[in-house]
């Protein structure tokens, strides 16, 4: 395999996102797999990323589509799911007219990150699309104290407006008693905040804990991200003390700096597999209902009439290995996200990385038919492989697709479940 130097194929970020429309944005590695994963693959030389036109309107009513061999299309699909590639595969392909292939829907496997797709989605049915997080600095005498609230977004040039609005301070403490959960979850492996796939969660972080002034990638994150805001203001407002410590009750507000909205956030998240701010925003769920992470997004999507059984959910991006997902609840998300009766979870569409043109899936699909027209969620573990989202066919069907393949090759497992995708794309 070509190698390269870790963390110089990186790309500054272009917003907005939208359904249809294919961004060139080339990214670095796939977030949420583990130390194993990224010695193997993190020093792949992707090159230049692929870019096509629009290829048009996802959403197609059912009616409008020519009638298919429902028949041809399920043999099809049962003979690619036999490939023995694909380890132990788990699959369900659904369409307006309901299931149309299922190995062992019901059975859960290890999503890896396929499970930021429950994540966003909880985060959809609970917060604003234009909804931010607050940072806010408060002064008791010559002290500041930053209340984190869970913006891992923080960046120097929003440090720098926090300290123009403070002024000069002797001491600089942070509160990260906002995030009750664990820092570090079940399942996690401590090797992976220097691998670069996540960082001890703390409500506050400059690009999510990433060192070296990068913005995106896998790259090494600190240990200490929350200490890092207050030293960086620190250094800025001349003062000497940095510590963690609760903001003062009634302290004055004197400065204040706002995350990205939150629709920009969760494409960033989806579309980049970014575990941190996956974690984010499962937190944010879970402080807008009042419950904790990740059981609040559990939560909301029974409130929502999803059948959550059979799910075990140690975090909200999947990074831990003892997540446990159906294939049957990542496929009824997206068969609600395509209705075109409600317009419920639209919003989710947008967050998918098109095949061949952006995200986690801008090397894949070569001169596979899905090539910019899967839309998906992508999920890598060791001996994980999933992908997780949507195709128009050729003659305007719609199918939605959720397929975990575990105990596979990872290269190989992609490469399968590319083609199973591309197979929708032709009926």
């Amino acid at each position: 395999m070509t190698k390269r130097t870790k963390g110089t194929n990186q790309t500054k970020r272009v917003w907005p996102w939208a359904v249809g429309t294919v961004a060139a944005v080339a990214v670095a590695g796939v977030a949420g797999t583990g130390i194993w994963v990224q010695q193997e693959l993190g020093e792949l030389d992707h090159g230049a990323s692929f870019s096509m036109a629009q290829p048009g309107d996802l959403l197609i009513e059912p009616a409008s589509a020519e009638p298919v061999d429902r028949a041809a299309l399920k043999e099809a699909l049962r003979a690619q799911a036999a490939n023995p590639e694909l380890g132990t595969l788990h699959v369900r392909v659904s369409d307006a007219q309901g299931t149309v292939f299922e190995q062992n829907a019901n059975e859960p496997l290890q999503p890896a990150s396929a499970t930021k797709l429950l994540t966003a989605a909880a985060a959809l049915y609970t917060l604003e699309p234009d909804a931010t997080i607050k940072t806010q600095v408060v002064r008791e005498g010559d002290a500041l104290t930053i209340k984190a609230a869970g913006d891992v977004w923080l960046s120097p040039k929003l440090i720098d407006d926090l300290a123009h609005a403070t002024g000069p301070a002797s001491a600089v403490y942070v509160d990260t008693s906002a995030w009750p959960e664990d820092t570090f979850m079940q399942g996690w492996d401590p090797e992976d905040v220097d691998g670069g796939f996540v960082a001890p969660l703390e409500p506050v972080m400059i690009h999510g804990g990433r060192l070296n002034g990068e913005v995106d990638g896998d790259v090494p994150r600190s240990h200490t991200p929350a200490l890092d805001v207050a030293q960086a203001l620190a250094d800025r407002v001349g003062a000497s003390t940095v510590a963690v410590g609760r903001a003062p009750a009634e302290a004055e507000v004197v400065a204040e700096v706002e995350s990205p909205p939150l629709m920009e956030r969760l494409r960033w998240m989806m579309k980049d597999s970014d575990n941190v701010m996956a974690e984010a925003i499962g937190r944010e769920v879970a402080r807008a209902r009042g419950g904790m992470s990740p059981q609040a997004t559990l939560d909301t999507l029974t409130e929502h009439g999803f059948d959550v059984s059979g799910v075990t959910l140690i975090d909200s991006s999947g990074l831990s290995r003892d997540d446990l997902i159906p294939p049957r609840l990542l496929d009824d998300v997206l068969l609600r996200a395509t209705s075109p009766s409600t317009g419920e979870l639209r919003d989710l569409l947008s967050t998918l990385a098109v095949a061949g043109g952006d995200g986690t899936l801008v090397d894949r699909y070569g001169d596979l038919s899905g090539k910019g027209w899967v839309r998906a969620k992508t999920g890598t573990l060791t001996g994980t492989s999933a992908l997780v989202g949507t195709v128009t066919s050729k003659v305007g069907n719609v199918y939605t697709f959720a397929m975990i393949s575990n105990d596979s090759d990872i290269l190989t497992a992609r490469a399968r479940l590319d083609e199973i995708a591309s197979t929708l794309r032709e009926y």
